[in-house]
């Protein structure tokens, strides 16, 4: 890869600092996506993405003085669907529990789920009535941190208690010292239960109490809540707009990369 100068240029508040490109540059570095590098710097083409991250704008839209937005894309899809954007997100993960002085891999982790609307382009769709909401669930494993270990996209009408069969078996294989699970009471169930219990993962569920009224922080729960908040200052994320849930997986990731990259420089 060729040491390309970055352009003069303004800089934009979501640019990468050279602490923050340090941390990100042996992923993309060894990325086999063409010749483009002789045209844009590839510090560049992370800067677009997450410009489009932040900002919520569209590929199309996106400013004359980065690269041209095919060429963004065309990178974004290729470290999608090659497994790059999820490896910057994890080992980034890693490095702020780290940084907490946490162990690198967790043993516990809270779930839960956030419906959101998708627009007309979206492929798959579905309607929560619980929360008048047509379009599509995140399913979200998070650490006591509330760091996404798991990512689990679905259509809104999935009920939590049978996304929780889908999500712990992953978890459990991905994360094989997740030992403790905390949920609402939509997870409950024997179902549910006998899947967290072959998962090797103890399900504890926490109830709201029935002399709550209004707004009450739950104990564990509102560390994913908490993340959510996070994610949804991502105006990319404060709506689904991807018309494959894979790329809704990949914003999900990126949001939380910016985040931590932020965190550790």
């Amino acid at each position: 890869m060729s040491n390309l100068p970055i352009p003069s240029r303004k800089q934009y508040p979501t640019d990468l600092t050279e602490e923050q490109w340090a941390l990100v540059v042996p992923f993309v570095q060894a990325s086999q996506c063409g010749p483009q590098e002789q045209l844009h710097p590839r510090r560049e083409v992370v800067n677009a993405i997450l410009y489009i991250t932040h900002t919520g704008a569209q590929w199309r839209y996106l400013p004359h003085d980065l690269p041209d937005w095919q060429l963004v894309y065309h990178y974004f899809d290729e470290w999608k669907k090659g497994g790059t954007l999820k490896r910057i997100h994890d080992t980034l993960r890693r490095k702020v529990r780290k940084k907490a002085g946490r162990k690198e891999e967790p043993t516990a982790s809270i779930l839960d789920s956030q419906s959101v609307k998708t627009t007309e382009e979206a492929e798959t769709k579905g309607y929560d009535a619980g929360k008048n909401v047509k379009g599509r669930k995140r399913h979200l494993l998070v650490d006591t941190l509330g760091l996404v270990l798991l990512v689990w996209m679905s259509t809104a009408d999935v009920q939590d208690r049978d996304a929780a069969q889908a999500v712990l078996p992953l978890a459990a294989h991905d994360y094989p010292t997740l030992k403790k699970t905390w949920a609402d009471g939509a997870y409950q169930g024997q179902q549910v239960e006998k899947v967290a219990s072959e998962s090797g993962v103890t399900l504890k569920v926490v109830k709201r109490s029935d002399k709550d009224r209004g707004f009450v922080v739950q104990a564990r729960r509102w560390v994913v809540e908490r993340t959510f908040g996070w994610l949804n200052r991502e105006r990319r994320l404060s709506k689904d707009y991807e018309r494959k849930e894979e790329s809704s997986e990949a914003f999900i990731h990126l949001g939380m990369t910016r985040l931590m990259l932020r965190c550790l420089a």
